[in-house]
């Protein structure tokens, strides 16, 4: 039977989406639902595997784990696109890597969600509640207010136009922002500077990688306006992090709605845990129900393709 690694499955949940049992005699499943330790630790309960199916970006699928897995074939990952995983060492050792469909829509969710709760002070007011106490802040309405976009393709479009739905003024800015898709929304393009300067809520919505590291650092966030807050639901490194503990713990900012880190799972001494305008989820931005019923299932289907010879949705 071939010997197929879940890894990433955080909530121990895989089997409610997907039926294991009716593949029992056909593949030896191992589901694995805490991090590893560090790369030479998943290389030691890997390397017996023939296939991984992993979840985007969160166990890096490194050069050593690849060359150190003499019997893995299959790489299956959630979404058609994976940082984590090194290609380029897959290709070598001809390894088939192959992704599921994904829905666009929960990441936009969740950034209104981190949207409001700064708005309206959640966290101080939510614990504040269980500890009996009544009304302690004053939040700030978003009709009228600036929203700055870093990043306008699939999910910065989505927030875009739920920020125009309450009445807030929309404008953007990327390194390739399309201006035919600013028109189309009724978005304001503008350059980076005038974005960072001008913007109440500035949320983030770029691809990960060397292009968009540490584009709010420090210097940025001076130049934010000190009643402003900072949203990332995309990738960790786009914001300096040490820069982000900085500017919350000297109020340069008012406040920041953070669900990706450098590190993940964020360390439990990780100072950003310990902020009072820090409001923190834990990269749960495609976790819902309605995408992991897709990415199981199309993980075993692109598994048996694979298996079948015939791969589908390949990475390369």
């Amino acid at each position: 039977m071939l010997k197929v690694a879940i890894l990433d499955d955080y909530q121990n949940i895989s089997q409610q989406f997907v039926d294991l049992e009716k593949l029992s005699g056909k593949y030896e499943f191992k589901i694995f639902s805490t991090p590893f330790q560090d790369e030479a630790d998943a290389i030691e309960q890997l390397s017996d595997f023939e296939a991984l199916l992993i979840m985007r970006e969160r166990t890096p699928i490194t050069k050593n784990i690849i060359e150190n897995s003499d019997k893995l074939k299959f790489i299956i990952t959630s979404g058609l696109r994976n940082k984590s995983i090194d290609l380029e060492a897959a290709k070598k050792r001809k390894i088939i890597i192959c992704g599921t469909e994904s829905n666009t829509n929960p990441t936009p969710e969740l950034t209104w969600g981190l949207i409001l709760g700064l708005a309206r002070n959640f966290k101080e007011e939510i614990d504040n509640m269980y500890q009996g106490y009544w009304q302690t802040t004053v939040g700030v309405e978003l009709k009228g207010k600036i929203l700055g976009l870093i990043g306008l393709g699939k999910v910065g479009s989505q927030v875009a136009k739920i920020g125009k739905a309450f009445g807030m003024e929309v404008m953007a800015w990327s390194e390739n922002l399309n201006l035919d898709t600013c028109k189309e929304l009724g978005v304001l393009p503008c350059s980076k500077e005038d974005l960072i300067k001008n913007s109440d809520f500035l949320s983030i919505h770029v691809q990960g990688g060397e292009r968009y590291k540490d584009c709010i650092t420090l210097k940025e966030m001076d130049k934010m306006k000190k009643t402003s807050f900072l949203i990332n639901t995309s990738r960790g490194p786009i914001i300096n992090e040490d820069d982000l503990i900085i500017a919350l713990s000297t109020n340069e900012i008012a406040g920041a709605g953070i669900d990706v880190y450098d590190k993940e799972p964020l360390p439990e001494t990780n100072k950003l845990r310990f902020l009072p305008n820090a409001l923190l989820t834990p990269h749960i931005g495609y976790v819902t129900a309605e995408n992991y019923t897709i990415y199981y299932n199309q993980m075993i289907e692109c598994l048996e393709s694979c298996v079948n010879g015939k791969p589908i949705r390949v990475i390369e």
